[in-house]
């Protein structure tokens, strides 16, 4: 059974998305605020974080870039800006949901996110050979995606799992050009409905968190079709 964080300091809200997912089979946690949320993250494993943005003690922008690589953040929020919303799938937000929503909404993208994460888990086998797990290289990059790490010229680099997926599609094809949308589709596991400055903003933070490295020269952009590596 899958177990799932709210986190909102709404209690009528919270304790309605509670008793509609538990009754779909779903294990809930709750927590009324920032701080009581992240406390409860730090001490339990969940599957997945339904997480409010104004939320008392610790903000639930500040959360998302705590829990990003972690477990998958949907966010739910009234706030329904597209400056908004990009900035959070950069941080590592998983989806966006913006209020007031249909519950069966809210299922189907839980729904969407669980099944992406356990395509992207290494699957259970029989015994431990010992061995390591598949790992990409190219130049100086070495990327590890069972470990969700990379290290680039001899130093780790923090990615979100947006930005880890991205450069995973580009390492394991060198020199092919993705377009946006080939690229979101990858990364998100969804239909590419957003605009395209998401993956515009993307590309930048990570080419801003390999600049130290020497590397992030390695992504090119090709004007009017999308990026590659070079």
């Amino acid at each position: 059974m899958e177990r799932l964080l709210i986190i909102e300091d709404d209690a009528a809200n919270n304790q309605m998305i509670k008793e509609y997912l538990e009754s779909h089979g779903y294990a809930c946690t709750q927590a009324y605020s920032g701080s009581e949320g992240k406390l409860l993250f730090s001490m339990e494993q969940f599957d997945l974080v339904l997480l409010d943005l104004m939320l008392p003690g610790v903000a639930g922008e500040e959360l998302v870039k705590e829990f990003a690589g972690k477990a998958p953040v949907i966010v739910l929020s009234a706030k329904s800006g597209l400056d908004s919303k990009v900035k959070l799938l950069s941080d590592g937000a998983e989806d966006y949901i913006c209020k007031p929503f249909e519950l069966k909404e809210l299922l189907v993208r839980i729904q969407v996110q669980l099944r992406r994460q356990e395509r992207l888990s290494p699957k259970a086998g029989g015994g431990d050979d010992g061995a390591t797990g598949r790992v990409y290289t190219y130049r100086e990059w070495v990327l590890q995606p069972d470990r969700q790490e990379m290290i680039a010229a001899g130093m780790p680099v923090a990615l979100t799992r947006h930005e880890f997926l991205i450069l995973e599609l580009l390492v394991r094809n060198p020199g092919r050009v993705f377009s946006k949308q080939m690229i979101y589709e990858y990364a998100w596991g969804e239909e590419y409905l957003a605009e395209d400055k998401t993956i515009n903003v993307h590309i930048s933070n990570i080419r801003g968190k390999l600049k130290e490295s020497g590397t992030d020269s390695y992504i090119q952009t090709v004007w009017g079709l999308g990026f590659k590596l070079c």
